[in-house]
């Protein structure tokens, strides 16, 4: 059964009934004065039409954001590494890709513009998926994948940063690397591009195609997530209102100052010079992407002595790595007074963070997105403001330190609608000025801050992908200007920490990842000894 059939049927009988509904509309109006209301009644009527006719040819508008990801400084990929603990069945990975991504609008998709329409949006249109053309099984040298197979997944995957993607087929690839490394018995690397949608949302959709280890019928669970505290009942107290209404003060007093530091940012406020930060073009370089596995439960452990987040521990964590290499780095061995190589003071490093405004649709709701049997009206696309997260760079006796900065950070930005006004600001910038102004902003923000940084809950339960048991999930992002990505991915008890470097400016990438596991365990010591 071809799947769209179902879904066609039914959107072809509503706009039947909608174009009956916007015929009467039309013979209302047209007894309406003429003059402008008439003119823009009738445009409205002509676009409501448009959009109708380009539903039923199976077309969807990309949102700005989605367009944003297509521009030359902004070309961003992401890429989810998985680990499985069986050889990979590409038979079984084959039908459960048609099962359930090749079902996804967006993966089943072109980007189309119109280029013969002055000021053509790009428009998603559906197409045939060709799997034969999105799984990728490599040759690879047998005598490197033998001797170093760690050394050879890590080369392979960072080889795609330089690998351009086919725009005459749905943006999507599907590698399979199927010989064993320390940590798995096989690997697939899905890359995805990033208009297809939010980092969150595509996430959350490979996890939407797993399937409970313990129970392959039913979806993995996932770890509850916070809900912020509402307005109190009038039955609270004076106090309690009183309270509340002091936080909406503070609200948007932080939301006023964070938006001033943003457009500063964006236009010319500059981070520290620093080892971290990126030169001229390192969004078209070669990114090298490596992790390393540390424990959910050493992470949770500081969460709990110190009475804050993971969040706020992981925030801790990658301030303590990046002072750690920072202060090696410039700082001379044959030096024993510390001066060293210009170390300095008061450094300002600051990392742009994509925050997801728009509710992340369960996993039921994304599964069923992929059952053709099945019509919802879940929203999809990129909905992504942005936020600049500072990190505190400095040495520090007590490495507990590092963890409480980084709560009163975190705990500051939970205090701002940085990320909302990002976003419709964004959405304006693009409908006044047009998506290339909004794009030279956006550069003006990465270029003046060092790096990314992003966290992402994964399932806490063991899970299967297509039949293959999964032992470890490690995401990433390339494409955008930053020599330095840092993102950490939990699945069941661990934590995966992911490093995306300019391959030339970090020679010793490794170092900055063994500074991150050496920061835990520091942390994870003076925790212990606190309790």
């Amino acid at each position: 059964m071809d799947p769209p059939a179902t879904a066609d049927a039914a959107s072809s009988s509503s706009c039947t009934s909608l174009r009956k509904r916007t015929a009467a509309l039309s013979v209302n109006t047209s007894s309406s004065p003429s003059g402008s209301g008439g003119s823009r009644s009738r445009e409205r009527e002509s676009k409501a039409r448009q959009e109708m006719e380009a539903a039923d040819r199976g077309e969807e508008p990309m949102s700005p954001a989605g367009r944003l990801f297509r521009e030359t400084h902004f070309n961003c990929y992401i890429v989810a590494l998985l680990g499985l603990g069986a050889p990979v069945d590409v038979a079984a990975a084959r039908a459960g890709l048609e099962a359930t991504l090749v079902r996804h609008p967006r993966f089943s998709s072109l980007q189309v513009t119109d280029d013969a329409r002055k000021n053509a949006k790009p428009r998603w249109v559906r197409t045939t998926v060709n799997l034969d053309d999105h799984i990728v099984s490599p040759r690879l040298d047998p005598a490197a994948t033998s001797a170093d197979p760690d050394r050879a997944v890590e080369d392979y995957v960072s080889s795609l940063s330089t690998l351009p993607m086919d725009h005459s087929r749905p943006l999507w690839e599907f590698h399979v690397l199927d010989f064993p490394t320390s940590e798995a018995a096989a690997a697939v690397a899905i890359r995805m591009h990033h208009s297809l949608g939010d980092g969150v949302s595509l996430i959350s959709l490979l996890m939407a195609c797993t399937r409970s280890a313990a129970d392959p019928s039913r979806l993995p669970a996932l770890p509850p997530s916070s809900s912020g505290a509402g307005r109190p009942a009038l039955s609270a107290g004076v106090l309690a209102i009183a309270a509340w209404v002091w936080s909406l003060v503070v609200l948007a007093w932080n939301t006023l100052v964070d938006v001033v530091r943003f457009v500063a940012t964006s236009w010319f406020l500059r981070d520290s010079r620093t080892p971290f930060m990126g030169t001229e073009g390192v969004e078209f370089r070669r990114k090298r992407f490596l992790n390393c596995t540390l424990s959910l439960d050493d992470v949770k452990f500081v969460k709990n002595a110190m009475k804050c987040t993971v969040n706020d521990v992981l925030i801790g964590v990658t301030s303590a790595a990046l002072s750690r290499y920072y202060f090696r780095k410039t700082t001379s061995s044959d030096d024993t007074s510390g001066s060293g190589t210009k170390a300095q003071k008061n450094i300002r490093l600051r990392s742009a963070m994509l925050v997801n405004i728009r509710k992340t649709p369960g996993l039921h709701t994304l599964a069923e997105m992929m059952d053709s049997s099945k019509d919802n009206a879940v929203k999809w696309g990129n909905q992504i403001g942005y936020i600049v997260l500072p990190f505190h760079i400095a040495m520090h006796d007590d490495p507990l330190e590092y963890i409480r900065l980084g709560k009163k950070t975190a705990d500051r930005k939970k205090r701002s609608l940085e990320a909302v006004f990002t976003y419709w600001s964004g959405n304006l910038v693009v409908k006044l000025l047009g998506i290339k102004a909004a794009a030279a902003l956006c550069y003006g923000m990465f270029t003046n801050t060092t790096m990314s940084f992003s966290s992402l809950a994964g399932p806490a339960e063991k899970v299967e992908f297509y039949g293959h048991p999964i032992v470890y999930i490690a995401t990433s992002v390339y494409g955008h200007p930053h020599a330095l990505t840092v993102h950490f991915q939990s699945y069941m008890n661990i934590m995966k920490l992911v490093l995306a470097v300019d391959d030339e400016q970090f020679p010793d990438s490794h170092q900055l990842l063994d500074d991150f596991a050496e920061s835990l365990r520091l942390v994870r010591q003076a925790a212990s000894e606190k309790s």
